[in-house]
């Protein structure tokens, strides 16, 4: 039997911390099933939005409903479905993976110890934890931390599931493996991934949002809003002192260094100029130019320099 997908629609939320910060400004977005990218620099409001979704604090304005659940007035109907690893997250660390994973399952009201048995080694097994079941979770390497999180995220079935900056500090392979399990997830779920890292989105969402600010800059569909700056994106090797002015007479979203000389990559319409040559984008030019307000606006062949 096939279950209907689920989404979450996010109205016009905002949210003021009491210190006068506007941590989010009218946020609306809706979110199907699978997976769906928050992508933005910390202090953007990611996690105010994650945590708000996650019933832990209550917006300003604005409605999130999950289906049919609303999520503000229905805490408690909202919090049977849900599966949160926030950015940082306490474990006891002298019990082992095995027993804490079954302490949590019994607090999500899986009371039947042979349900419950075959709850914990199935989500032991599905996060490749399974063979150290029995170690303390001191041992746990970082990825295996946040493995196990999932794994407790993962329990009830959630229909929504938020990860808030996952990858953050793990390794290559260890973010690989992490990355690998996330993808096996949100067939029927909605499965939110906030972080500031570009390549976690680029590998695994089918939709996403770039937010800075506590605003909404770009909603869209990673592999289309790449093919909106086909021919938009130049690059340039420079010397580092070149950059200064290179800065004022060009639309420059990015810059790193390459063997002690420093890679521009500049918006235009057209070739800027000497030296510049075009280049493929990827999403992290997506990302640099929304952020530099040279993204091509909906309905505007070019972005800042069009906008009046």
């Amino acid at each position: 039997m096939e279950y209907p997908k689920i989404s979450l629609s996010i109205r016009n939320v905002s949210k003021t911390y009491s210190n006068g910060i506007k941590a989010l400004t009218d946020i609306s977005l809706q979110i199907p099933a699978g997976m769906y990218g928050l992508l933005g620099p910390n202090g953007a409001g990611k996690s105010t939005l994650m945590r708000t979704l996650a019933t832990l604090q209550d917006p300003d304005e604005g409605q999130i409903f999950l289906g049919d659940v609303d999520v503000v007035n229905q805490k408690d109907e909202l919090r049977k479905t849900l599966g949160y690893l926030p950015q940082d997250f306490g474990l006891i660390r002298n019990v082992s993976a095995e027993k804490l994973l079954d302490h949590f399952a019994i607090l999500k009201g899986i009371t039947q110890s042979a349900s419950r048995r075959e709850v914990v080694e199935h989500l032991l097994k599905q996060t490749n934890l399974w063979d150290k079941r029995k170690q303390q979770l001191n041992g746990f390497s970082g990825g295996m931390k946040q493995r196990f999180g999932v794994a407790v995220a993962l329990l009830g079935d959630p229909k929504l599931l938020i990860v808030d900056e996952p990858t953050a500090g793990l390794d290559p392979a260890e973010r690989v493996r992490f990355l690998n399990l996330l993808s096996e997830l949100g067939e029927n779920s909605v499965v939110i991934l906030s972080t500031h890292i570009v390549e976690d989105v680029s590998e695994l969402c089918t939709r996403m949002a770039i937010i800075d600010k506590g605003r909404i800059l770009l909603e869209a569909e990673p592999l289309q809003a790449v093919r909106e700056l086909r021919g938009k994106v130049w690059r340039r090797l420079i010397d580092k002192s070149q950059l200064k002015e290179l800065e004022q007479n060009h639309q420059v979203i990015s810059t790193k260094l390459l063997s002690g000389q420093t890679v521009v990559h500049a918006f235009s319409d057209t070739a800027p100029g000497p030296g510049f040559e075009a280049v493929g984008p990827d999403l992290e030019d997506v990302y640099f130019s929304t952020m530099s307000g040279y993204y091509p606006s909906p309905g505007s062949r070019a972005g800042k320099e069009q906008q009046p």
